[in-house]
């Protein structure tokens, strides 16, 4: 395993500060190894019920297609694969119990889990089991303090980054105003990177508002702040469902700066009762564009819709590539679904650090000893009510 400790009494405080919940409800979509054959058994958590559910729920479906391809011709090799989804709902004491059901069922290696905080939460548990554990969308660095997790997803500080590079090279505000969550993770960590970015491209930062999950209905404040500063363009690094309040409160006040937003701005097109003309022009980056030519997405693209009857979102891809990843590096390394989780653990982390796996998120995508991936964001607007990739 890499070099990296794990401070077991900061993670456990971690998940003791989330809300208390229990139980939790798994999707299991193959059964390849119920004969008693011996199969890969991966499982696989995130919200598939609550407020983050889109996400959960688009990681649940990429992950099974790749699953059921992967099967369909051959397995790993020569192995099937067995794969099961628990629902954690956002919750860091869910997720644990998620982690644990599946350990019962047999896991031996976890894909997720899908958000930040509940990650940070099991990674504990997977590090003590050396577990090999690889994310498709948890992108906080805490998430990777332990040797045996990996990122499929930017970190944040890559995020904070590249937007702000992103808006100072394509020169889209002069004024630039933050909202952002101060209780999450996710947002502090993106926002706390561009700030420091924006700074070496001069950016001109003329208002920095936070709000907390205690109170993310309400952003008249922050957007009255951030309007009187003459911000013309709004950074707004946080997920879907503030966002879509954040947009509809702007255009109540009549305010109509450029909003950019990150990876988890993803899903607004889909948020109940929202008019999604108001996201008309919004930009993030993400890695994954739907609407891209290449032949690899628009083959994924068409098999998700037909099997899910949606077009597929980043967090889809990420699951997708993340299950090819778990498929490339057990070969690399000529693994064997009759070793200990220990033994399984030990040399996929090992051999992260020497695949490059071309995906859906990403070409030549490679890892670092310190589970980060390597690889580069694409821009996107909505246009016409869809995503569409920016040049």
């Amino acid at each position: 395993m890499k070099k990296k400790l794990l401070s077991v009494l900061l993670v456990a405080a971690l998940a003791v500060a989330s809300v208390v919940g229990c139980g939790s409800t798994a999707a299991e979509s193959s059964e390849a190894g119920a004969s008693g054959e011996a199969a890969f058994k991966i499982g696989a958590i995130g919200p598939t019920t609550g407020g983050a559910a889109l996400y959960g729920q688009a990681v649940m479906n990429g992950a099974q297609l790749a699953v059921d391809e992967i099967n369909a011709a051959g397995g790993i090799n020569g192995y099937q694969i067995e794969y099961k989804f628990e629902d954690d709902q956002h919750d860091a004491e869910k997720s644990v119990n998620a982690y644990n059901s599946l350990k019962d069922w047999g896991m031996q290696i976890l894909m997720g889990t899908t958000t930040t905080t509940p990650c940070i939460a099991v990674t504990d548990k997977t590090a003590q089991d050396g577990m090999f554990q690889i994310t498709p969308s948890a992108s906080s660095t805490d998430v990777i303090i332990n040797d045996n997790v990996f990122q499929v997803c930017f970190t944040d500080p890559n995020q904070g980054t590249a937007s702000a590079q992103y808006i100072a090279e394509n020169k889209l505000g002069t004024k630039i105003g933050i909202i952002y969550d101060s209780s999450d993770v996710y947002s502090s960590g993106i926002e706390a990177t561009f700030v420091k970015e924006a700074e070496a491209q001069n950016l001109e930062v003329v208002a920095i508002e936070a709000f907390t999950a205690d109170s993310k209905t309400d952003f008249s404040t922050q957007l009255q702040k951030c309007q009187s500063e003459g911000a013309d363009l709004l950074f707004l690094p946080f997920y879907y469902q503030e966002a879509s309040i954040v947009l509809n409160q702007a255009n109540q006040m009549g305010y109509a700066p450029t909003f950019f937003g990150v990876d988890g701005m993803d899903g607004i097109l889909s948020v109940e009762n929202f008019d999604t003309t108001l996201a008309e022009g919004v930009m993030l980056l993400t890695p994954f564009a739907a609407d891209a030519k290449d032949d690899a997405t628009q083959a994924f693209v068409e098999k998700y819709e037909a099997q899910f009857g949606e077009t597929p979102s980043q967090f889809a891809a990420d699951a997708y590539d993340a299950i090819y990843i778990i498929k490339a590096v057990i070969e690399a390394q000529n693994l064997t679904p009759d070793m200990s989780v220990q033994d399984l653990g030990t040399a996929m982390a090992e051999g992260m650090t020497t695949i490059s796996v071309d995906g859906l998120t990403g070409e030549a995508m490679t890892w670092s000893a310190d589970g980060a991936v390597s690889k580069a964001p694409k821009a996107m607007v909505i246009k016409d009510g869809a995503y569409a990739a920016m040049d």
